[in-house]
C-alpha cells in the first residue's frame, strides 16, 4: 500500500473524548458492552466495488478488532435503504456507517439515528446536509481531475488533434460524481475555452446504472455521426458501456476512454487497449480508516481527524479523512494487483493471460 495513503490515515486519528455508548448488548463473560455497528452499502450495480472490496475490508476491519458488526446492502432501493436502517436501530446498533443513494434518503437516515442517540459515519459519499459525525472517503476533486489528466495524456499519446470530447458522467444525485465533474471539467474547460478541444455531449447517467450509458452513449455517437475522439467516463462501469457501443461501431482502442475503481473489468479493458486509464482508490485503507472511527465511537470514544470538508448546504464543517487516489495507466495495472485490491487469478484469465504476462502481472 502507497506510503501516502498509510499516511494519511495514521496522521488523521487521535483519541482525544469520550460518547455515552447506548443500545448494546452486554459480554456473558466480562459484564461489558458489546457495541453493535451497522453498515448500508448502495448497490451493487454502480460497481464491483461494495460487494467485493469495501464488504471484505470493512467486514475484516471489524472482526480483527472483536466488534459485532451487520452489513447490508440497499440495492438501489431508498425505500429499502430506510427499512434496513430502521432494523439496525431497533436491533441495538449503536453506530451506523452509511453510503447514501441521496442525500435525501440519506440526511433522513442520519437524523432519525442522532435522535436515537446512535452515532453515524458518512462513508464515501458526503450527505448533503446531514449530521455525520465523520466523513471517510478520497479526495475526489482530486479523482476527477486525474480523470481529466488521463484523458488528455491518452489522446496526446495518440496525437489526436482538436478532438471532439464526450462526457458520461455518474449519478446527479450523488454529491461525489459532481466533486468528480467539478475535477475533470477544471482541466478540460480551459482546452475548450482555447479551442484545442471541442466539447461534444455531456450527459449524467442515473444511478450510475450501465445499461442507461450505453443507450446514453450510443445517441451520442448518433448525434455527432460518430465524431467522438474521446470518452470521459466517471467510472468503469460507465466506461465499460461506452466501450461495448465503440466496439458494435469498430471504434474501440482507437478513442481513449477513462475510467473510475480499478475493477477487473476495468483492469482488462485497460490490458486489451480499450480503456486508457482508470483511478485506483485503495478501497482497504479506506474501510479501515471508518472502521476504526467506527470502533472508537461504539467503545464511547471520540477521534480528532485531521481534516474538514465543508457541507455546501449547510457550511458545517464535518471532520474528515480524505485519502489519495491514483491514476492507473496499462504500465502500472500491476500497482493495483500488488497491492492485494484484486488478484491475477480474477484478472489473468482466458485471453487476459498473456496479455497479465506484458505488463508483468503473475
Amino acid at each position: 500500500m502507497r506510503k501516502g495513503i498509510l499516511s494519511a490515515v495514521a496522521a488523521g486519528l487521535l483519541v482525544t473524548g469520550s460518547l455515552a455508548a447506548c443500545g448494546s448488548d452486554t459480554d456473558s463473560e466480562t459484564g461489558a458492552p458489546t457495541p453493535k455497528i451497522g453498515v448500508i452499502l448502495p448497490d451493487s450495480a454502480s460497481s464491483d466495488r461494495w460487494e467485493t472490496a469495501d464488504r471484505r475490508f470493512l467486514q475484516e476491519a471489524f472482526d480483527d478488532a472483536g466488534v459485532e458488526s451487520i452489513i447490508q446492502n440497499a440495492q438501489g432501493d431508498k425505500s429499502q435503504f430506510q427499512t434496513i436502517a430502521d432494523q439496525m436501530i431497533t436491533a441495538g446498533a449503536t453506530v451506523l456507517m452509511i453510503v447514501n443513494l441521496d442525500s435525501g434518503t440519506g440526511k433522513a437516515v442520519l437524523d432519525k439515528a442522532k435522535q436515537q442517540g446512535v452515532a453515524t459515519i458518512d462513508y464515501d459519499r458526503l450527505t448533503l446536509g446531514g449530521s455525520a459525525e465523520y466523513y471517510v472517503s478520497f479526495d475526489n476533486e482530486a479523482v476527477g481531475k486525474l480523470q481529466g489528466e488521463g484523458l488528455v495524456k491518452c489522446l496526446t499519446d495518440a496525437g489526436v488533434e482538436k478532438p471532439t470530447i464526450a462526457t458520461l458522467n455518474g449519478s446527479e444525485t450523488d454529491n461525489n460524481a459532481t466533486l468528480f465533474k467539478n475535477g475533470y471539467d477544471g482541466v478540460l474547460d480551459p482546452l475548450y475555452e482555447s479551442g484545442e478541444y471541442v466539447k461534444g455531449p455531456d450527459q449524467w447517467v442515473p444511478d450510475w446504472d450501465g445499461a442507461q450509458a450505453t443507450t446514453l452513449f450510443e445517441q451520442m455517437l448518433t448525434q455527432t455521426g460518430g465524431e467522438i475522439d474521446g470518452v470521459l467516463a466517471a467510472n468503469d462501469t460507465l466506461g465499460n458501456a461506452a466501450i461495448s457501443v465503440l466496439k458494435r461501431n469498430q471504434l474501440n482502442g482507437r478513442v481513449p476512454v477513462t475510467g473510475q475503481d480499478a475493477t477487473p473489468q476495468g483492469l482488462q479493458n485497460i490490458l486489451a487497449g480499450d480503456q486508457c486509464m482508470t483511478v485506483y482508490k485503495a478501497i482497504k485503507a479506506e474501510a479501515q480508516a471508518a472502521a476504526d472511527l467506527a470502533i472508537a465511537l461504539a467503545n464511547g470514544e471520540r477521534k480528532e481527524v485531521a481534516q474538514t470538508v465543508a457541507d455546501p448546504e449547510t457550511d458545517r464543517e464535518v471532520p474528515s479523512v480524505l485519502l489519495t487516489p491514483q491514476a492507473i495507466y496499462k504500465d502500472n495495472v500491476v500497482d493495483v494487483v500488488n497491492d492485494g485490491y484484486v488478484t491475477a487469478d480474477e484478472l489473468c484469465v482466458d485471453d487476459f493471460a498473456e496479455l497479465c504476462a506484458e505488463a508483468g502481472i503473475s
